[in-house]
């Protein structure tokens, strides 16, 4: 079962996925976010929810979908009324693919000698553990919050500070915390994780700033169980119609070193990550990338991120920032 969001004129509706139309929810539950509240303060799954909430208020798919609709596109997820209460992390070294990307980034001879591929060998000897167990933790980086996420056909911009921008083709997890402190996983969204390689390359310790960069989560949102064990795909760029560069990509727990509950783990052991009423955008990690392959993006750039399993591909153009560095100075009060 899939979800949209979607917003006109400063209203908003989720919509459910059926084919090449969407059949709107109930007016009362105009975001993802409050059929999750309404979900779990009724203690029911949102697969029994939703049905109960469709009206016959029906649009075209296809023509949203393009962008030819009056409605445009929401993140698949947020915190509708306040973005500083949506934490947007991600998880690193997840695929074995990253390692060797990261190594080949910052041109080492042996790419299995370095600390990233230290770490993913780490994920692969204790990132499953039992059940009941805890597992070793994951490399873990911050990304900003709700207003760093955006929805599919939306642009993702290099701002004035940053060196460059690439796609990170990746799935998401999506979160939000009950009101009893209690973290519970509303669905999976295919992602773009973009990132800013150039800044990464030049020094490994600048990976941290190189993530804090707008994102992008969509169309779809894949509700309840959604199967996440070996997902294949395909992320591609297009300029001026043509495809300039594409690859197979594949994730789920059979392409990654560690367990999603593992995961899911290490990020809300923090009781920092447990407020009550917060949503969490978790990135699971990325298989293959274009700047892996020497690729290197232009403003109007399209980046499409297709996992088939989740939904109808993400698309969005890269944009760049037109204007030049501003120092950003500080008053005393």
């Amino acid at each position: 079962m899939r979800l949209v969001q979607i917003t006109r004129n400063g209203t908003r509706r989720v919509g459910l996925v059926n084919s090449s139309e969407l059949r709107l929810l109930d007016a009362r539950y105009p975001t993802a976010y409050a059929l999750a509240q309404k979900a779990v303060q009724d203690k029911i799954s949102l697969r029994q929810l939703v049905p109960s909430l469709g009206t016959d208020e029906v649009l075209n798919y296809d023509s949203l979908y393009a962008g030819e609709s009056e409605w445009r596109f929401l993140p698949a997820f947020d915190h509708p009324s306040d973005p500083a209460h949506c934490l947007v992390s991600g998880t690193g070294l997840t695929h074995k693919a990253s390692a060797k990307n990261r190594a080949a980034m910052h041109k080492t001879v042996d790419a299995e000698a370095t600390d990233s591929f230290r770490m993913f060998k780490l994920g692969l000897e204790g990132g499953n553990p039992a059940q009941g167990e805890i597992g070793v933790q994951p490399e873990w980086f911050y990304k900003g919050d709700g207003t760093m996420l955006k929805g599919h056909l939306s642009a993702l911009t290099i701002p004035a500070y940053g060196d460059d921008g690439g796609e990170e083709p990746e799935v998401a997890g999506v979160y939000f915390v009950g009101p009893d402190g209690e973290p519970y996983r509303v669905g999976f969204a295919v992602g773009n994780e973009f990132s800013d390689h150039v800044m990464e390359r030049k020094n490994y310790l600048y990976l941290a700033p190189s993530k804090l960069r707008e994102c992008a989560i969509g169309p779809e949102l894949n509700i309840g169980e959604t199967p996440f064990e070996n997902l294949a795909g395909e992320v591609s760029i297009h300029r001026d119609e043509k495809t300039v560069w594409s690859s197979n990509i594949w994730t789920g727990q059979a392409n990654m070193s560690h367990s999603v509950k593992n995961l899911e783990h290490h990020h809300f052991k923090y009781s920092a990550h447990r407020r009550p009423g917060d949503v969490h955008v978790h990135f699971f990690g990325a298989d293959a990338f274009s700047f892996g392959e020497g690729v290197t993006l232009e403003p109007g750039d399209l980046m499409q991120v297709s996992f088939p399993d989740l939904g109808r591909p993400l698309q969005n153009f890269l944009a760049v920032e037109d204007k030049p560095p501003k120092l950003a100075s500080v008053r005393t009060i």
